[in-house]
């Protein structure tokens, strides 16, 4: 079971639960650097295996996440100061050019000795398309577009010399050089059809918004389903907030806590913020209002054994990495070590 983290780049969370902690002024120069290096010397001791770099260039910190540092400088300041953790650089094809992402991203994989990997974030953020001068395009366009984002990046990884012809990209004897050392890896987000087909056509792993085992299962089928005309096999990751108490009594009761402090204007206001997506926050479930990205709706609950049952029971659905929340000190602390062994 490998284990993945955000990366820490955010300047703040979201602020669905009232009374919830907000971070204060944005740090800079040595106190930035401090924190995110002591950040990283803790998930490297913990033994994380995967660090996820997210490109949320502007983000309201209320009813969804707030604006990150952008996301290419911070991957390469990590990569310089990590020596084991595989480094999940989310980048949204629109904002950036696939040539030049080749570029830099074979050079991360030389700096960092095959530790880079591609995360491609097709965009639900509207307004942040807005901001940034992008062509939105509708949904399943945009799934398209970020098809020939990833022909182009492999086409470039693969041969010495590439050319391509699409819709949205052109190439004309594309040469990388140095040339990559290591196979590409790309992730991808999404729930929907559109991301259905993407992933079994182009992608490594799909990253999943939490949810429970009938949720999950559904999407795992349906993706494997989709690679019966492919012929590619795709894994699947699992985002995740677990609560770790000594009983699951204790637990839930931080749960039902929370659940009592949901702002239920904030949660209105991210399904509205949320529109441009299909397939993800469309759950009624309760637990799936407390967080951005449905972690709680996975469950990791209660006692010890209690987490480790439900994990293994993801891990038998098709859930090879967990994505995880890792602010429980017990879970970090009692189970977490354990999940090697799964």
């Amino acid at each position: 079971m490998r284990t993945c983290t955000w990366a820490g780049v955010a300047v703040r969370g979201m602020g669905l639960i009232a009374g919830s902690p907000r971070s204060g002024e944005v740090p800079s120069g040595q106190e930035l650097l401090d924190r995110i290096k002591t950040n990283i010397q803790n998930w490297e001791d913990l033994g994380l295996t995967d660090l996820l770099i997210p490109q949320r260039w502007w983000g309201t910190g209320e009813e969804i996440e707030g604006s990150s540092f952008d996301c290419l400088a911070m991957t390469t300041f990590l990569g310089a100061h990590t020596k084991t953790l595989n480094l999940i650089t989310a980048i949204h094809p629109g904002f950036f050019s696939p040539t030049a992402i080749t570029k830099w991203g074979t050079t991360m994989d030389r700096l960092t000795n095959g530790r880079w990997s591609i995360n491609v974030t097709s965009g639900w953020h509207m307004e942040e398309f807005d901001m940034f001068g992008v062509d939105k395009l509708d949904h399943d366009t945009r799934y398209k577009r970020t098809a020939e984002f990833v022909e182009v990046l492999r086409g470039a990884w693969e041969n010495e010399a590439f050319d391509y012809d699409g819709e949205y990209y052109q190439t004309d004897n594309l040469r990388l050089e140095p040339r990559p050392i290591t196979d590409i890896e790309v992730f991808q987000g999404g729930q929907s059809d559109a991301a259905i087909n993407l992933a079994s056509q182009h992608s490594d792993w799909m990253f999943l918004n939490g949810g429970t085992p009938e949720r999950i299962e559904e999407i795992v089928t349906k993706v494997r389903k989709a690679c019966e005309s492919t012929g590619r096999t795709v894994r699947f990751g699992m985002y995740s907030i677990p609560i770790c108490r000594d009983t699951d009594e204790e637990a839930w009761d931080v749960i039902d806590n929370m659940l009592a402090r949901v702002d239920k204007s904030l949660v209105e206001k991210r399904k509205q913020r949320t529109s441009g997506a299909q397939g993800m926050w469309d759950s009624d479930d309760p637990l799936s209002s407390i967080d951005s990205n449905e972690g709680y709706a996975a469950r990791l609950i209660g006692s010890p054994d209690t987490i480790l049952e439900r994990i293994d029971l993801y891990k038998s659905l098709g859930i090879d990495m967990l994505h995880l929340g890792l602010g429980d000190e017990k879970f970090k602390k009692d189970v977490f070590p354990l999940l090697a062994t799964l």
